[in-house]
């Protein structure tokens, strides 16, 4: 190059600084925020960074060591207690395998598309679910407040599950087990059956009196179960520790907690295979009732157990999700996750039934035996002729078939007096169409089942350790659920919130281990998350759909995962999930409202349980639920309507995401049209154009007119930056 070139060149470059140092002299000095807005680009593309509102110290969001950490947590989230104790009853009691399909067709159209929606909503926004909806709507920003109460609610009575589990583990050490029979009672003359066990069995009398000591009625308290206690103390121990770090310290404990349950679930599948009378109760499981799959209740209730195996609404799957990469492809996951929990319901349907027909066949032989004890002695008084009873029958050593056919006999010919004769009919059939769920499945049925077994207290530390499992994997998302949408709106130290949050949760807790405990786990289970969770769902999709822009949100869905998903998820989020969603709110009101609110109390004289109406207090308590998890998004939203809170100091900020890059601008910007796309490259940002507000003014400054390689003109700042009040509340 010629040497006067140079020197013009430098003349040149001269001329440039010299223009610049103008510019910038000339911006108004007022525009103090405007200066302080960040733009900071990191290097390593797989960390994406958090700033902190209000201050200049950025802190680096978590992210999942890998993939599979990732889908472990969705999974041990979504699959949890009810897969192995709901899910095998709505089988049993609404058509057998015809149930599967009512349950597939509502998993397409509800489950899996409200699943994506919220996995794509958490990982391109980059925040906990009062971050999510506060930024797509700041007035529907009480969604994710909402979510956060009714994760707290369940929270609470669910560690008491886990209680109940670990004391069960703990006396699973012992050989015979603890409830393989009845206690017996010594007093000064002789020693007797404990009167309250031999009216009911030794499974349900350990459950009823050993473990819970339950009173009879809600208002009967009964002062605290100090096994119990200690049972949930370590409970949320476990539950704190393991969530003290967040993900970095839970995403390790996933490994364990996720994958535990199914080698224990293949392991009782294959033991229960080999047991007498397993197949009985698999066929009598997948045998369908065709009739039955057409009653609307049917659809209701595979609705309503798609909706909550899939944890929509917690806020746990976006706030797992907001842990991701930018460019993970949510829809994969969502499909997976969700394949693998239906499949896992299925799983432990099969062991379930398996199992229970194991034990059906055990009580039908006992019910043979005692019965033709009772024919012979008939036939020894002359009630009965010999000459009824087929010459190939032995008493002595009869089979199930002999028995009915002899049974079946006896009723034809003592038609008139034969109620008088006390003859029970031992069919396998009534004893596994007995419907068990939840707690009397998992504490008394397959309990008593497990004492049958070879090596019966191996199985019962496998079984118990893996409902205890299957409870935390549920508890980290529950509780995550919590802690994300917070520590990112208020910016508190996580390890503070969570030991804080565990701690709360322990004390209020202590309602559910006192001796009338078990009905108030009841009470929440049946009106502290139902009708709120799909109040706080429908609105997440009005939020996407409807205010913020389904095509808007679908261009998202492209930019983020490089293709663009089916027209299915289109329709469906925008028409079809909606409706039915609507209908599935109006069903379960109606079903509540003919549903005398009440709890089934156990009585100690009779040994059984009796159905109990809730005193006007507990009423209360049960209408209060409902409200304070609700009550959030009206309250947020009038705050916003009415401008009650001024967003307008500057001081909250808005914090966008782009791998590599942040930045950091003062909320309440007029103008501006939301949009989950914040980020681009250089190379993808269109030419300025000075009509469409790309540099940014304060309101009052002058009129500047900005040069397109000005200080803020570089293609890192978009226009379309949304109104994102992060902290109001």
């Amino acid at each position: 190059m010629p040497k006067n070139s140079k020197v013009v060149k430098r003349e040149l470059d001269d001329e440039v600084i010299e223009s610049v140092k103008d510019l910038l002299s000339n911006e108004d000095s007022s525009d103090d925020a405007f200066k302080k807005s960040e733009l900071m680009v990191d290097d390593q593309e797989e960390k994406d960074v958090d700033v902190e509102e209000g201050s200049d110290v950025e802190d680096e969001r978590p992210a999942w060591n890998s993939k599979l950490q990732y889908i472990l947590a969705q999974v041990g989230f979504s699959v949890g207690l009810g897969n192995v104790w709901r899910f095998p009853y709505l089988c049993q009691k609404n058509g057998g395998g015809a149930y599967l399909v009512p349950y597939l067709i509502l998993l397409l159209i509800i489950g899996i598309p409200l699943f994506f929606l919220e996995l794509a909503v958490g990982q391109r926004i980059r925040r906990g679910s009062i971050g999510v909806w506060n930024y797509i709507s700041p007035k529907l920003g009480g969604i994710g407040f909402a979510s956060c109460v009714v994760c707290f609610f369940v929270a609470l009575y669910y560690n008491v599950i886990i209680g109940w589990s670990l004391f069960y583990f703990s006396q699973s050490f012992q050989h015979p087990l603890p409830w393989d029979q009845c206690p017996l009672v010594k007093n000064t003359s002789h020693t007797f059956v404990e009167p309250e066990c031999e009216k009911s069995s030794a499974t349900t009398y350990y459950w009823y009196r050993e473990a819970l000591n339950i009173s009879s009625s809600l208002s009967e308290s009964g002062g605290l179960n100090w096994k119990m206690t200690i049972c949930l103390l370590a409970a949320w121990v476990m539950v704190c520790l393991a969530m003290i770090k967040g993900i970095q310290s839970s995403g390790k404990i996933m490994y364990f907690s996720s994958l535990f349950p199914y080698v224990v679930l293949l392991c009782f599948l294959i033991r229960g295979l080999l047991l007498n009378g397993s197949v009985d109760g698999i066929r009598h499981m997948f045998t369908p009732k065709l009739e039955i799959m057409l009653e609307p209740k049917v659809w209701r209730e595979a609705a309503t157990q798609v909706f909550f195996a899939l944890g929509l609404g917690f806020g746990g799957v976006i706030a797992f999700s907001s842990y991701n990469k930018r460019d993970n492809n949510c829809h994969f996951d969502a499909v997976l996750v969700s394949f693998i929990n239906f499949f896992t319901s299925v799983l432990a349907t099969l062991v379930v039934f398996a199992v229970l027909g194991f034990k059906a066949n055990i009580i039908n032989e006992k019910c043979v035996i005692q019965n033709s004890e009772k024919i012979l002695k008939l036939l020894k008084i002359g009630n009965l002729s010999q000459d009824m009873i087929p010459h190939h029958i032995n008493f002595s050593s009869i089979t199930a078939e002999d028995y009915n056919l002899v049974y079946d006999i006896i009723q034809k010919v003592k038609e008139e007096e034969f109620d008088s004769l006390g003859l029970k009919s031992c069919q396998i059939e009534d004893e596994l169409n007995k419907a068990v769920q939840g707690t009397g499945l998992a504490f008394i049925a397959f309990t008593e089942a497990m004492t049958h077994f070879p090596a019966s207290p191996f199985w019962s530390v496998m079984f118990f350790l893996m409902l205890v499992n299957l409870g935390l994997g549920s508890m980290f998302g529950t509780i995550e659920g919590i802690i994300t949408p917070i520590v990112d709106t208020f910016k508190i130290r996580k390890e503070i919130l969570t030991v804080i949050c565990c701690l709360v949760a322990f004390f209020i807790g202590l309602i559910f281990v006192q001796r009338s405990g078990n009905y108030f786990v009841t009470m929440f289970d049946d009106y502290s998350a139902t009708l709120p969770l799909l109040i706080v769902v429908i609105l997440e999709n009005i939020a996407v759909t409807r205010i913020y822009g389904i095509d808007k949100f679908v261009e998202d869905l492209k930019d983020m995962l490089g293709f663009s998903p089916s027209q299915y998820y289109y329709y469906m989020w925008k028409y079809v999930s909606p409706l039915v969603l609507l209908c599935l709110l109006v069903a379960s009101i109606v079903q509540m409202g003919l549903s005398p609110p009440g709890y089934n109390a156990w009585i100690e004289d009779t040994a059984t349980e009796e159905f109990h109406s809730y005193p006007t207090w507990g009423m209360i308590v049960c209408i209060s639920l409902m409200v304070l998890a609700i009550l959030p998004v009206p309250i947020v939203f009038m705050v916003r309507r009415c401008n009650l809170i001024d967003d307008s100091s500057g001081s909250l900020a808005s914090v966008s995401y782009k791998r590599g890059r942040i930045i950091k601008e003062p909320v309440n910007l007029e103008g501006d049209n939301t949009s989950l796309i914040h980020g681009k490259s250089p190379s993808e940002v269109p030419s300025p154009n000075f009509g469409k507000n790309i540099y940014r003014k304060q309101t009052g400054s002058p009129t500047l007119d900005t040069a397109p390689n000005g200080r803020y003109g570089i293609g890192y700042l978009m226009a379309d930056m949304p109104d994102m009040p992060e902290s109001d509340l």
